[in-house]
C-alpha cells in the first residue's frame, strides 16, 4: 500500500508537532529545523497517546506510551479506512476530555493526521470550514491541502463512507 507522495511544491512544516486545541496536536515525521535542514520528528513520552497515520521505526514513542497505529494513504480511503478513521477521532476526543495529551501524526502533519483531527473538532461541534481555518492557522497553511481529504470532510465522513461502501 502506498501511503504518501511526494509533492516537491510542499515544504516541510517548521515544527515537529503543533498543538490545535488544548490537549489535540497535529505533527509528522520530519520538519525543517531553524537553521533550514530537515530533522527527525521522534516522539518520546511528551504525548500519553500517540496515533500513527503511518508507521515508521525509530520513531517513537517510547514503551509505556500508548499508541494506536492505522496506516492510511494520503489518497482515496475505502469504507474501512474511513471507519478507522473515525474510530481514531473519537478516541483522541474521549482521551482530551479526559485531560490526556494526544498526538495525531502522519508524514509530514499535513493531511492524514488533519483528517482524524478535523473530525476530532467536528464531533466537538466545530463545522467542517471551522476546523479546516484551525487546523491550518495553528499547524500550516499547507495543513489538508489534499481537496479529497476536504471533500470528505464537508459531505461527513459518515456520508462519505457510505459512498465508498456502495461504491466497492
Amino acid at each position: 500500500m502506498r501511503t504518501r507522495r511526494k509533492q516537491p511544491d510542499v515544504p516541510a512544516p517548521d515544527s515537529p508537532w503543533s498543538e490545535i486545541v488544548p490537549g489535540l496536536w497535529m505533527g509528522g515525521h520530519e520538519f525543517r529545523s531553524r537553521s533550514g535542514k530537515l530533522e527527525l520528528a521522534v516522539v518520546r513520552d511528551e504525548f500519553d497517546l500517540v496515533q500513527s497515520l503511518l508507521r515508521l521505526p525509530g520513531y517513537g514513542p517510547d514503551a509505556g506510551v500508548e499508541h494506536h497505529v492505522w496506516p492510511i494513504p494520503d489518497g482515496p480511503l475505502d469504507g474501512t479506512q474511513l471507519a478507522g478513521v473515525m474510530r481514531l477521532a473519537q478516541a483522541a476526543c474521549e482521551a482530551v476530555e479526559a485531560g490526556r495529551r494526544v498526538l495525531v501524526r502522519c508524514y509530514s502533519g499535513y493531511n492524514r493526521s488533519g483528517l482524524v483531527v478535523a473530525h476530532s473538532l467536528i464531533r466537538r461541534g466545530l463545522t467542517a470550514n471551522e476546523a479546516i481555518r484551525l487546523i491550518r492557522a495553528r499547524r500550516s497553511p499547507w495543513a489538508l491541502h489534499n481537496e479529497l481529504f476536504v471533500e470528505y470532510l464537508r459531505a461527513g465522513l459518515s456520508t462519505a463512507r457510505l459512498l465508498e461502501e456502495l461504491a466497492e
